[in-house]
């Protein structure tokens, strides 16, 4: 755990700047804000909220250049991929603003009482969000703008090497005329978040994170019975069933697995291929791994660059995940060392991992291409589930139709049919399995918090 909130610069492993934890009196007085904020604002008509979040997509959208900068030195994101992630917040912010009164209107429920029966969605409280550093606006976005939307507060605890991000949210929502107590960020320690998680104001909890985040957040949720969502981590199989031109269908499936410097739930972990296309497919990746030179978040080229993990702790980390996966058997064709004083770790390509090893139910969180032949359909659909996780995934083939039959098999939230991953605000996103619980984004985003209150109102035939 870290001492301190902190910028530890990925790039060179400097500590530019720290930030104190927030006191238990701090604490107890921001739970008071936030509670008598949500006692104003659950009255608040979904056009007055979503005047509010218009205006936090509005400010996004221009400070991004100021945005972009602060997570490329928290946490290593180049700025133009920085600048893709706020084209996704503005887009969220949006999206609940403009269709949150249609997701959160009554709903009349025939029934043969004689009376009217209507489902409510009324908001909940306090909303607590524990929020990961790989997409520093994005993973905030899709928690708290349908959360707001739907009249709760939230308090937001930003990952430890995310304290300037986590303070420029909170301030544009200051800006936009929030209330405040509204959106508060909260510089926690883990136990001031059992503390929240705890308190009676406090009405659901939702993380983003790793598996063990989530056993940990979830028995503390269950014990003090709040709802709970649970983005965690994921192994995707990316299934390549055919292609005329193999050289092309590696780079879509490389391009996939890098985006973010391969720091994403859903990137594509494994990628399954058909024997009669292997070799030229990893040969393709092997050559696109090798291409690839260090870049400079803050002045990123237009070639072929990477850049450097979170923090040094987890490049090292993944390094020695591919030299425990090597002893066990695995063949690692390129990469995987990890270069100069920061968090840097060239792009690898590794075939041959032993299915039912550790390593294989590992996920491989950076630029790591980890591919496994297979030489039928009954094959790629069986090794696709043989994961404890169930997040996403995509199967691949000129044959549409075999690529749907494959696909509908695989156990998992969300599955694609030849494309890696639609993105979009309006597409619900979530897994099954040690990948968590609940869903985001989408109407299904709204839904999560809410009491879905039965509202009956008697008829003169109703029976007393």
């Amino acid at each position: 755990m870290a001492t301190k909130f902190r910028v530890q610069n990925p790039k060179t492993n400097e500590i530019v700047e720290s930030f104190d934890f927030i006191t238990d009196d701090e604490l107890e007085q921001a739970l008071t804000t936030a509670h008598e904020t949500f006692t104003q604002w659950r009255e608040k008509s979904f056009s007055e909220r979503a005047e509010v979040l218009h205006k936090v997509a509005s400010l996004f959208d221009e400070r991004r250049d100021e945005l972009c900068r602060i997570i490329a030195e928290e946490m290593g994101k180049s700025i133009t991929e920085g600048d893709g992630e706020v084209d996704d917040v503005v887009e969220i912010f949006n999206y609940y603003a403009d269709n949150g009164a249609e997701f959160g209107a009554d709903e009349e429920i025939p029934n043969n009482q004689g009376g009217t029966s209507i489902m409510r969605k009324v908001p909940l409280g306090i909303i607590v969000g524990i929020m990961p550093w790989n997409f520093p606006y994005y993973q905030v976005a899709r928690f708290a703008a349908p959360a707001l939307m739907a009249g709760n507060v939230v308090m937001v605890k930003h990952a430890e090497i995310c304290p300037r991000s986590a303070a420029a949210i909170e301030k544009i929502f200051d800006e936009a005329g929030a209330p405040k107590g509204l959106y508060t960020n909260v510089y926690a320690q883990h136990s001031q978040i059992s503390t929240m998680i705890e308190d009676d104001r406090v009405q659901g909890v939702s993380l983003t994170g790793s598996e063990a985040a989530g056993r940990t957040i979830a028995s503390q949720a269950g014990q003090a019975l709040k709802k709970c969502v649970l983005e965690l981590g994921g192994t995707d199989a990316y299934v390549v069933l055919d292609s005329s031109d193999v050289k092309s269908a590696a780079k879509t499936a490389w391009n996939k697995r890098v985006s973010n410097v391969g720091q994403a739930c859903t990137a594509n972990k494994r990628i399954i291929v058909m024997e009669d296309i292997y070799d030229e497919f990893v040969q393709a990746l092997v050559e696109l791994a090798s291409s690839y030179s260090e870049g400079d978040p803050l002045n990123p080229g237009e070639g072929r660059e990477y850049y450097p993990l979170s923090s040094r702790d987890a490049a090292e980390k993944l390094a020695q995940q591919l030299r425990i996966a090597v002893d066990e058997g695995a063949n690692l064709h390129v990469g995987g060392d990890v270069t100069g004083k920061g968090a840097y770790i060239t792009p690898a390509v590794i075939t041959d991992i032993p299915v039912g090893s550790d390593s294989y139910y590992e996920e491989f969180f950076g630029p790591v291409a980890e591919v496994y032949k297979v030489s039928t359909e009954e094959e790629a659909i069986k090794l696709a589930n043989d994961s404890r996780y169930g997040l996403g995934g995509a199967v691949m083939s000129e044959d549409e139709e075999r690529a749907k039959k494959v696909a509908a098999k695989i156990d998992t939230g969300m599955i694609h049919v030849n494309i890696p991953q639609a993105r979009g605000a309006e597409l619900p996103f979530g897994g099954v399995k040690a990948s968590g619980l609940g869903r985001e984004l989408g109407p299904l985003g709204m839904d999560e918090f809410v009491n879905k209150q039965r509202y009956y109102i008697a008829g003169s035939d109703s029976k007393v």
